[in-house]
């Protein structure tokens, strides 16, 4: 169990450290990239909505993707320290208020919409599951409102009760739905990516 433990702490840090080296604020970034290396989500001239972008790596990395001639927009619920270049923008917002001032504000339509959103974790797995499933529903419906036809959706949610109930709600909208776990998530999570592609035209 010792040899293991350390074995766990030594491949943890390899993300952290290599976080660190290539100047993104957390190790988050290499799902993303993972992502992004097996599905090609993400284009030059993209208009892209970061939900839960806080510390920034997923924004950072999308920002470039997107290039000048693209857009990402972070939200989080609490501000994000990092200098953003030119083609990014951050808010402030809570997707679970209710108000939805901040969406109707941006009067954007959106190729893509990632969630990397967790719930402050309790360490009881059914209740964080539930929090993690409550923000991955406001995520869908933030992106069935913002997302063009055919557009593409990147959810993290907590494996639970609900996981299955999440997945098929996903897969009712979108074309096509896949299942992703990067390999840079840790071992113990229970996250998992649900990704959706082609957002099917609403009656």
């Amino acid at each position: 169990m010792k040899r293991t433990a350390v074995k766990d702490k030594q491949w943890q840090d390899h993300y952290s450290r290599r976080a660190k080296k290539e100047n993104f604020p957390a190790r988050s970034i290499y799902k993303l990239k993972e992502i992004q290396q097996k599905y090609n989500l993400i284009k030059r001239g993209d208009i892209v909505l970061d939900l839960g972008c806080s510390p920034g790596s997923w924004l950072l990395y999308t920002a470039n993707l997107a290039g000048s001639t693209g857009q990402v927009i972070g939200i989080d619920i609490q501000p994000v320290n990092i200098e953003v270049p030119s083609n990014a923008q951050i808010y402030i917002a809570d997707v679970l208020s209710g108000d939805d001032a901040w969406l109707e504000s941006l009067g954007l339509k959106f190729n893509v919409v990632l969630s990397d959103m967790a719930p402050a974790t309790t360490g009881h797995k059914t209740v964080d599951a539930a929090r993690s499933f409550n923000l991955c529903q406001a995520a869908l419906a933030i992106a069935k409102r913002v997302l063009i036809a055919d557009g593409t959706f990147v959810c993290k949610i907590f494996q639970g009760q609900d996981f299955n109930v999440f997945s098929e709600a996903v897969a009712a909208v979108f074309k096509e739905k896949m299942i992703f776990k990067p390999r840079s998530s840790r071992k113990a999570s229970k996250e998992m990516f649900i990704i959706g592609l082609g957002l099917k035209k609403m009656p």
